[in-house]
């Protein structure tokens, strides 16, 4: 598909046609990269998710377990001399 660069205020933009956007499943919020001379728009990733659904399935297998708990006790320093 082709497309014109067109002036937004002191900017420049392109329209990206819905058909298109949906196909992309882009939100309102979007990562810009080049590579190789070429614009690649791809839906920006938000901080921390899908963390919920892998906390559960932590839960649900089990897979709590610290994994330096072999480091836990090995010093007094937090006991005695750590302070808020």
């Amino acid at each position: 598909m082709r497309t014109s660069i067109v002036r937004i205020g002191n900017s420049q933009g392109i329209r990206i046609p819905k058909a298109i956007i949906e196909q992309c499943h882009l939100g309102t919020d979007v990562e810009l990269e080049v590579e190789d001379k070429k614009l690649i728009i791809c839906s920006a990733a938000h901080p921390r998710q899908g963390w919920g659904e892998k906390f559960q399935s932590m839960a649900t297998s089990g897979d709590g377990s610290l994994l330096d708990g072999e480091l836990i006790n090995q010093s007094t320093w937090d006991e005695n001399e750590w302070e808020w």
